[in-house]
């Protein structure tokens, strides 16, 4: 493993940092096709060679499908196959008191038609409601389709520490989870990130940048009104409430920026730092709308925070409130300021 990879499982290396697919989908503006891929490309071209996408994000296995063929095409098949895919198994709510090993086999290959390959680097699975005990036997018909060759590697996303325990002792093999961690959001620390050390699954982590909330663009900026301008920004704003307020914020984004000049980088790049280096971290995922943000997400797999860093970004963590509880228990009560928010039905209608 060098810096910038990690082996994820015998084998299996990523890059450390993970290019996302979430802002290519719906809800984030116009998407330009042809300079997606451009600029999806651009993003293997300066080191960032895994990519993270779901079977709920409207159109984006077909766009890095695009992207691996042109890179087949263009650069050879060893060039493609450099490209690993993580991709996302999300039954919709309202499915999951009826979920068989039909459905679950069909997303699979519908996975494999749109990334144009033969197998899936990495399957994250996600259930909704855990009142419906079906996981487990969902779970398993994926790891079938691991043993038939489908599939490479079986992870989960957004599994709280119970519910991740329970997986393991059912014998699946997962190799990872992906979850929410940034310096305003530690809640894998309340006990999942010891049953991963002690199971050796690893962590793939989002919102490192709480949606761009943790930027140069809002240090120094007066306190937002709601409603703000799309649903990731609802999402952060109400995880930088739960942190301790704004005033707490501006305090670490003080902080950050200060870390950032030392090292000539923004508060971003810090903040998607720090994450890379706590327990069980394997990789950030972080998003990119263009070439320019694949050049600055590169920076973040050369920057080795010291321990002065890490102490005073600790300092300012250790005056929060939370969130607390386990991995997205907040995001799960429907009826919650965080879960109310949530899309739960978006496999509904898709071919």
């Amino acid at each position: 493993m060098s810096a910038k990879t990690f082996e994820l499982s015998p084998g299996y290396s990523i890059s450390r940092v993970i290019r996302g697919g979430w802002q290519l989908a719906g809800g984030h503006g116009a998407v330009d096709r042809s300079q997606a891929v451009t600029d999806l490309i651009a993003a293997f071209d300066v080191g960032i060679r895994t990519y993270d996408c779901a079977d709920i994000y409207t159109g984006v296995e077909e766009l890095i499908g695009e992207a691996r063929e042109r890179l087949r095409n263009e650069r050879g098949t060893e060039a493609a196959r450099a490209m690993k895919v993580h991709t996302k198994l999300v039954p919709d709510l309202e499915k999951l008191a009826t979920i068989n090993r039909d459905y679950i086999r069909g997303i699979v290959d519908k996975s494999l038609r749109k990334l144009r390959t033969e197998q899936l680097d990495l399957v994250q699975f996600h259930w909704w409601d855990y009142a419906l005990p079906g996981y487990l036997d969902a779970l398993g018909w994926l790891d079938e389709a691991r043993r038939e060759g489908k599939v490479r590697n079986v992870g989960t996303t957004n599994f709280d520490t119970p519910h991740i325990a329970k997986i393991l002792e059912a014998g699946i093999p997962l190799v990872s989870q992906q979850l929410q961690y940034s310096v305003l959001d530690q809640r894998p620390l309340n006990g999942l990130s010891q049953l991963a050390a002690e199971k050796n699954v690893k962590f793939l982590c989002y919102g490192s940048v709480a949606g761009g909330f943790l930027s140069d663009r809002w240090l120094g900026q007066p306190e937002p009104d709601m409603p703000l301008e799309n649903r990731s920004l609802v999402k952060y704003k109400l995880i930088i409430d739960d942190f301790g307020g704004w005033n707490l914020f501006q305090s670490l984004l003080e902080t950050l920026k200060t870390i950032g000049d030392r090292y000539g980088v923004d508060i971003a790049t810090i903040a998607s730092a720090w994450v890379l280096e706590q327990p069980q971290v394997a990789a950030v995922i972080v998003g990119a709308r263009n070439q320019a943000h694949a050049l600055a997400n590169a920076k973040i797999m050369d920057i080795a925070l010291d321990d002065e860093d890490h102490g005073q970004i600790a300092a300012i963590i250790g005056q929060s409130r939370g969130p607390e509880g386990d991995v997205y228990t907040l995001e799960r009560d429907r009826n919650g300021r965080h879960g109310s928010i949530m899309h739960y039905n978006l496999n509904a209608g898709k071919i």
